[in-house]
């Protein structure tokens, strides 16, 4: 009975617009926090019309205020679009309204395309390799300044804000080994090399400050419905957006279609597909995903649910919910 978590990416609707997906995304955030899921954690994305949630340090604000118990954090920051300490100050800053609430998941994806990289880097001179090195700047950041040091995060110093390392394949997983943080791996779009990691992350964690044992979240994307029928019908969004973007041309969410059911020949494994999914009735989906979190030995599930009509989309979540309530 591990615990759940929600990754929302605040999506906007076809047609719709980025104000809407917010207050979407609170209402979500609320439904959460009611339904007993641990945290909600929004992820940077850029130059994409589906996703609002670019300002991830910004939104969360917004989530923040709009809730009052459960953790809110970033799924991920990507550290090579920013300075370390901007970041630091940024959480430092949400960690001073929200305090004990907030999570900073940073990864080295840039989140986005090539002439958005170039759009977003034109000041910084960043080699994405250097992201062990920006994870500890970061990490000084946050410690208790001392006199005389010449720059400090205000706010920011002296705060506990929990860092976890994100990744879809090893990298990830050895620098958050070797630097004792929790893990959190993408598999919810890029489970290829999930096993891998795994492996090595807890074949080498070292023990810090912050963490005694290692500590694994997986993403995972769930559409639940009263049938097996409706969810993959609901999930038909989610499938025709990713269709687009692996095109490089990413669209709003669509309305469910037809057209875009289930593929006959996608393999029965979960995480030998493209993404790892769980569609279907509760049943389903409570068989699946205890079959998945009994061969990860995952510590904590993530979920993200790219449904067009939020009332669905919350139905979705209280019925994954209901998985390990029961």
């Amino acid at each position: 009975m591990v615990p759940l978590s929600v990754l929302d990416l605040s999506p906007v609707l076809q047609g719709g617009t980025a104000a809407d997906a917010f207050r979407r995304t609170a209402d979500l955030a609320q439904h959460a926090e009611r339904l007993g899921y641990r945290r909600v954690w929004l992820a940077e994305h850029h130059n994409m019309p589906g996703i609002a949630s670019a300002a991830t340090a910004v939104l969360l604000a917004h989530v923040g205020g709009a809730t009052s118990t459960i953790r809110i954090g970033s799924g991920g920051i990507m550290l090579p679009n920013h300075a370390p300490l901007q970041v630091a100050e940024q959480f430092g800053t949400l960690e001073s309204l929200f305090p004990g609430r907030v999570d900073l998941g940073l990864g080295r994806a840039p989140g986005t395309d090539h002439a958005a990289v170039r759009a977003l880097r034109r000041t910084l001179n960043v080699d994405p390799d250097s992201f062990p090195q920006d994870v500890l700047e970061l990490m000084a950041y946050f410690a208790p300044a001392q006199e005389g040091q010449p720059v400090t995060a205000v706010p920011g110093a002296g705060l506990r804000v929990p860092i976890w390392i994100l990744g879809s394949s090893t990298f990830g997983a050895q620098v958050a080994a070797a630097l004792g943080l929790p893990f959190s791996f993408a598999s919810h779009f890029a489970p290829a090399m999930l096993f891998d990691a795994l492996r090595i992350y807890r074949e080498r964690f070292t023990p810090s400050p912050s963490l005694a044992a290692p500590y694994v979240m997986l993403g995972v994307n769930v559409v639940a419905a009263d049938t097996d029928d409706e969810a993959d019908f609901l999930a038909s969004s989610g499938r025709e957006s990713v269709a687009a973007l692996r095109r490089g041309r990413p669209v709003q969410l669509p309305p469910p279609s037809r057209e875009w059911r289930r593929d006959p020949h996608e393999p029965a494994d979960p995480a030998q597909r493209m993404r790892v999914s769980f569609v279907g009735s509760a049943e389903t989906v409570q068989r699946e995903m205890q079959e998945f979190v009994a061969r990860t030995s995952a510590d904590e599930l993530i979920l993200t649910s790219h449904v067009y009509d939020h009332a669905a989309r919350l139905k979705s979540y209280a019925l994954a919910a209901s998985v390990f309530a029961s």
